[in-house]
């Protein structure tokens, strides 16, 4: 197989976007970043939008959701909208309040399951923390993103001599007392010692650190790999290569006449049920204030709605041939095919027939390849933000991904043209903003 140059450099683009984003917060901080970079000007819920047509901008909410938009030139109701959307949070390990203890001469961690990772993945891991810390000042308190770059813990496996049926009954940690995570040698000052160590990476005083939510991530940089180089394989493929792809195709959009939307939500690996997750308002917010800020009274708003169109974008699980019985038989997708069409009657993903027809053209505008997923009906299907915002704003909408091999490892793996013909797809929805 050979892969295109540019394919290949929008992959690296996409591994540079996770590597730089170790948490929610600073997949939103790596957003804000290349927004600013292309002119897009942020906004601040608490003050009083004015917003001008062509304009580009940005707001963030809780630090770890972020929309960007470009208005369009024509009006709301003549257009509506064109929305994608995707999650900044991953599966993982998260620190609690009072993470550090000292046990049997040894400095842990105590850690809570955040969402569903496949937990044995995280085992002999150079793991370390990322996050935001919230520090004492003179005005009250700042929050500052921090990341310890070099291994700081680990997750050692038990020895196979004391565990002989782990190749048989798998690998497997009860959460409360065989996950916490070693840091070092414990001592009478275990945890002043694990808060000296965050107040030197931020350059504070110990005794100014009041809260923090850090994350646990790996630090192995993602990596192409394959015969040909035709895979990825990163943490956080499931979703930041959504958003990455959401947001390259945004920024490439000049002049629609149609207003364009990203909207990437954090909590919804937990359920979305949160201010700043596609269950809060954000969403709805932000699309009226940009209702209310062009002038149209409430019918025109709700004119806008029904004109508009929505795209759910999160990963899809690949076919993988070691496992052929985990598959509907008839809806098996393979990497480097193509965009994946989500389907599931009982609307844990929102495609219809209407509007699975819709994606299929602008994928044929594109030029890109589909194919179309169901789960087995005998398994649980998973569900995105798809449902959510589409009943919250009572809009058109479809359910799509990229195809990927271990969903919720901490080592996820993709392929590299599916990750370019998404870009491709995702940028036909916003040209087809520039047409109407």
């Amino acid at each position: 197989m050979t892969i295109p140059t540019a394919a290949l450099a929008q992959a690296q683009a996409l591994l540079d976007y996770i590597d730089a984003s170790p948490s929610p917060w600073h997949a939103v901080h790596t957003t804000e970043q290349g927004l600013l970079a292309q002119g897009f000007s942020p906004l601040d819920e608490t003050e009083r939008w004015q917003l001008v047509s062509g304009g580009k901008y940005f707001v963030v909410r809780g630090g770890s959701s972020i929309i960007a938009f470009v208005l369009g030139e024509l009006s709301l109701m003549e257009t509506g909208l064109r929305m994608i959307g995707a999650h900044t949070d991953s599966p993982g390990l998260r620190l609690k309040p009072k993470a550090p203890h000292n046990c049997e001469g040894m400095i842990r961690l105590g850690v809570e399951v955040y969402g569903s990772p496949i937990l044995a993945t995280f085992a002999d891991r150079d793991l370390s923390l990322a996050g935001r810390v919230n520090v004492r000042t003179p005005g009250g308190f700042e929050t500052r993103l921090m990341r310890f770059d070099e291994p700081l813990l680990r997750l050692p496996n038990l020895a196979i001599h004391m565990n002989r049926k782990v190749n048989e009954h798998g690998l497997k940690f009860n959460k409360q007392t065989e996950l916490p995570l070693i840091l070092g040698i414990g001592g009478e000052h275990g945890e002043s010692r694990f808060n000296r160590r965050i107040a030197d990476e931020l350059q504070v005083d110990a005794s100014d650190i009041l809260t923090w939510d850090l994350n646990i991530y790996d630090t192995q940089r993602g990596s192409f790999w394959g015969a040909e180089g035709e895979f990825i394989a990163d943490s956080q493929l499931d979703n930041l290569a959504s958003c990455h792809a959401a947001l390259t195709a945004l920024l490439a959009t000049q002049n629609p006449s149609a207003t364009c939307l990203c909207a990437f939500f954090d909590h919804e690996e937990v359920g979305s049920g949160s201010a700043a997750g596609a269950g809060g308002s954000f969403v709805s917010d932000v699309v009226e204030r940009i209702a209310a800020n062009a002038g149209p009274d409430d019918e025109a708003r709700r004119c806008a709605l029904a004109r508009s169109f929505f795209i759910s974008a999160d990963m899809a699980h690949a076919y993988h041939p070691n496992f052929p019985g985990s598959y509907e038989p008839d809806h098996k997708v393979m990497m480097n095919a193509g965009p994946v069409i989500k389907t599931n009657v009982n609307q844990r993903y929102t495609t219809g027939a209407d509007s699975a027809a819709r994606f299929i053209a602008l994928c044929e505008s594109a030029g890109v390849p589909f194919q179309q997923y169901a789960h087995r009906t005998d398994l649980g299907c998973g569900s995105t933000i798809g449902p959510i915002v589409a009943a919250r704003l009572g809009i058109a909408s479809v359910d799509v991904g990229s195809p990927m091999w271990a969903m919720h490892s901490i080592r996820e793996s993709a392929g590299v043209l599916d990750h370019s013909h998404m870009i491709a797809v995702l940028g036909a929805a916003f040209k087809d903003a520039e047409s109407r």
